[in-house]
């Protein structure tokens, strides 16, 4: 296979291995959180993960973004899409929020992006947002069977949820719009720093001490190199070579992928119902992909 097949292979492939990585995320929060204060743990992912980006960087002689508003740009998608976005999933789920709840409140990320680029002039296709309703009906079905635990939800754990939604949904708007394409990996580097800044403050807020166990050991290595290193990268290279909604419409298959996980990793109940959730949410995400969005 010559190089040019072998990148348009990768390229067709990106948004797949995306999705199962991504979808390892509340996997890993169910393994680290007994063991660990979630913004202590979130902080030292962001350092560690630091350390990695910039072995790799000076490894690979990257060049770092040359202006001041490509820092600043960076930065703010940072403070978004890792500090927000996973400060309000990991606190929540701290808290008692169940993964697949959580999962169903962020998944609603697709359609507020769709709701935006709407009222921005963007064109969303009547397809598009058959796809976007026909994802989401999947999605419900996916996690209907844990919604029936009304005691997951209290004023604090659905703010955080909400807080996760929409720092994960302006963050993808705002990286589209505003960061100019440059190296995936230094482009992180400047956003997880931004991330352990503002993450730092709130570190100091929490008593609980962190328990060293295997499972955190293993969570936290899983965070850096496979979530951090590996999804967030993915993740900036999608909005970077794509429509905003068509990408945000992954978000649908995180959850249907989670259920399988958890389902392989801790025995969780599949259903009929489940299954048929898994469907109607892939062919809704296929619907929206289908279709380029015009974005301004």
């Amino acid at each position: 296979m010559s190089g040019a097949a072998q990148h348009e292979s990768w390229v067709r492939a990106m948004p797949v291995v995306f999705v199962l990585i991504w979808s390892t995320g509340f996997i890993v929060a169910r393994f680290a959180m007994p063991y660990s204060p979630p913004m202590t743990f979130l902080w030292v992912r962001y350092l560690l993960s630091i350390l990695a980006f910039w072995l790799w960087i000076r490894w690979a002689r990257v060049a770092w973004p040359q202006s001041r508003a490509q820092w600043w740009h960076l930065g703010v998608t940072g403070v978004f899409m890792h500090a927000g976005y996973l400060s309000g999933v990991w606190v929540a789920v701290k808290a008692g929020m169940g993964s697949g709840l959580s999962a169903l409140i962020v998944g609603f990320q697709p359609v507020l992006t769709a709701i935006w680029l709407s009222s921005q002039g963007g064109q969303v296709t009547r397809r598009q947002w058959g796809g976007l309703l026909l994802g989401f009906v999947g999605l419900v079905l996916v996690v209907s069977r844990k919604l029936q635990d009304t005691l997951e939800v209290t004023p604090w754990t659905f703010s955080l949820a909400v807080l996760a939604l929409f720092s994960i949904t302006i963050g993808t708007l705002y990286q589209k719009r505003h960061v100019q394409s440059c190296d995936v990996r230094t482009a992180n580097t400047v956003q997880l720093m931004a991330a352990a800044l503002v993450t730092l403050p709130l570190v100091a807020l929490e008593s609980e001490a962190v328990q060293w166990h295997p499972s955190l050991f293993g969570a936290m290595a899983w965070s850096v190199l496979g979530m951090t290193l590996g999804g967030s990268s993915l993740f900036y290279m999608l909005i970077q070579r794509g429509a905003a909604a068509s990408v945000s419409s992954l978000m649908y298959l995180v959850p249907p992928c989670t259920a399988l996980l958890a389902w392989f990793l801790f025995d969780e109940p599949v259903t009929v119902t489940t299954l048929v959730g898994i469907v109607l949410t892939a062919l809704g995400v296929s619907l929206v992909v289908r279709t380029p969005v015009p974005e301004r």
